[in-house]
């Protein structure tokens, strides 16, 4: 399957100033084979090391970061020879050997002939506790679940996921009703890339369930491996309440909804290892729609989405028929999919770090927010075609944007004040 970010790692080896490369990502994005498939088409020879369970190769940086010695080493354990005009060295799993991380500096002060990436589906983590990242040593990639234009590509609509960035083009506006159907598709499979492929084989949307019921379950074995005792059942707690949280109208997370009396203060460390795992999204609230959107942050307010709309769905038990066919239950959670979805791409398809606004005591909020350049623009999600924006209109009332975008299952379309744009073009903002 074609992943977006091949793209990136072609330009990442022809550059100059090329660094070892950190490619960040959760468990199951397809991090493992993106980088055996660049490695296979970019490169002579490929020389793969995972660290889990390998104590063996662990040791081999042990020692000291002498990168010739270290070299030498791997050579000798994998019997391979590494030369740097033809080699990339891939070092996957690296959260379970610390000081391969901490050797990519020298790879890149003594060494940066050669071609060196790692990568690992808990590294947010163990950066967290306490491992020495090498900080401006490195450069970095993430990888999400495979995006919807992504997706259309695997399905074999390679021409619609060559429309869609363009929301403006008859294109389009001709082929919505077919995207419509597609992106209901996309809602009940998501992005996970094992997901995607047997979808892609068999189109068979229990066995796809069944997967990513499988990779919630490994999920949270996870969350016993790797967190203290103490805060993993509120870890649990957290994780759990994540439909419970975007079924409201108000998507705000409130930790009265965790449990009776619940603070904050509870649950930051539990809501910090999820997010470092890269398994849920955390779009803060900004006290202000003001320039630079970051230092008006609130944190004390925030929503959390999960990695995957696919993924959300199996998490709220979603009957997959009702989702393709349309039925009251599904109808209200639709708007939660809508803006879990929109989330998904504005993080995996764009370059923009959304965050949201409301009004005072509430009268109307913004989905998202964006900084485009010098302008701060407002985002309203819609999950069908209704066009009132009430909220979108007291916004663009009081703060004048530039610009304002509302996004819904309708056509392009050029208002006075705002533009609508279609689901299927998030990534064309």
């Amino acid at each position: 399957m074609e992943r977006a970010l091949m793209s990136e790692l072609w330009k990442w080896k022809d550059a100059s100033n090329r660094k070892p490369l950190i490619l960040w990502g959760a468990r199951q994005v397809g991090k493992t084979w993106l980088m055996k498939e660049f490695g296979r088409c970019a490169y002579k020879n490929t020389v793969y090391i995972s660290f889990y369970n390998n104590k063996r190769m662990a040791s081999v940086f042990e020692r000291d970061y002498d990168c010739k010695r270290i070299i030498s080493a791997i050579e000798t354990e994998m019997r391979a020879e590494i030369n740097p005009e033809d080699t990339i060295l891939l070092f996957d799993e690296v959260q379970e050997a610390p000081r391969v991380v901490e050797s990519l500096k020298y790879f890149c002060e003594e060494a940066r002939e050669y071609s060196v990436i790692a990568a690992g589906s808990l590294l947010g983590v163990s950066i967290h506790e306490g491992v020495s990242f090498p900080v401006g040593k490195v450069d970095e990639l993430h990888l999400y679940p495979m995006s919807f234009r992504e997706f259309l590509r695997a399905v074999g609509r390679e021409r619609l996921a060559d429309y869609c960035s363009d929301y403006k083009s008859s294109e389009v506006a001709d082929f919505s009703e077919l995207y419509s159907e597609l992106l209901k598709e996309y809602y009940c499979v998501g992005g996970m890339p094992e997901v995607v492929a047997s979808y892609v084989k068999d189109r068979d949307f229990v066995a796809v369930r069944e997967i990513q019921n499988s990779i919630l379950s490994q999920y949270e074995g996870d969350f016993g491996k790797h967190i203290d005792a103490r805060q993993l059942p509120r870890l649990r707690m957290v994780w759990n309440s994540i439909p419970i949280q975007l079924a409201k109208e108000n998507r705000k997370f409130f930790f009265g909804q965790i449990k009776k009396g619940a603070r904050m203060s509870e649950f930051e460390l539990a809501i910090q290892w999820l997010t470092d795992a890269g398994l849920l999204y955390k779009v803060n609230k900004v006290t202000a729609p003001s320039m630079p959107l970051k230092a008006y942050v609130d944190f004390a307010a925030f929503k959390l989405f999960m990695l995957d709309v696919g993924l959300l769905a199996a998490q709220s038990e979603l009957d997959i028929e009702s989702m393709l066919h349309g039925n009251r239950v599904y109808t209200e959670f639709k708007g939660a999919l809508t803006e879990q979805y929109v989330l998904q791409q504005l993080i995996s398809d764009t370059a923009y770090t959304p965050y949201y606004y409301s009004g005072e005591k509430s009268t109307y909020e913004t989905d998202f927010l964006i900084q485009r350049k010098t302008d701060i623009i407002p985002l309203e999600v819609k999950a069908e075609d209704n066009l009132k924006s009430r909220s979108l209109k007291a916004y663009c009332k009081k703060f004048s944007p530039a610009k304002a975008f509302r996004i819904s299952t309708a056509n392009y379309r050029k208002q006075d004040w705002m533009e609508n744009i279609p689901l299927w073009s998030v990534c064309g903002l």
